[in-house]
């Protein structure tokens, strides 16, 4: 497998802190309940926060789970 590029591995990490940070911000301060309560499996949410590879899919049930749109994720924090 190749290895990713700085500039995406950044971008998977900053994706990775703004899912935790708004996890935290919805009062959820650990990433398994919050998992659970949202019907996303624990390990793979963890390893999103993580900044590991997501599918899209997996971005909007997670998004949806946490209450905000595309645009308002994307809005700040990413180049």
């Amino acid at each position: 497998m190749a290895k990713k590029d700085e500039y995406t591995e950044k971008q998977l990490t900053n994706l990775g802190e703004k899912l935790r940070s708004l996890r935290m911000e919805k009062g959820f301060s650990n990433y398994e309940q919050f998992a659970f309560e949202h019907n996303l499996p624990r390990a793979q949410y963890g390893r999103y926060e993580q900044g590991q590879d997501l599918r899209f899919s997996s971005l909007l049930k997670v998004l949806k789970a946490l209450d905000i749109s595309l645009e308002e994720f994307f809005k700040d924090g990413f180049e």
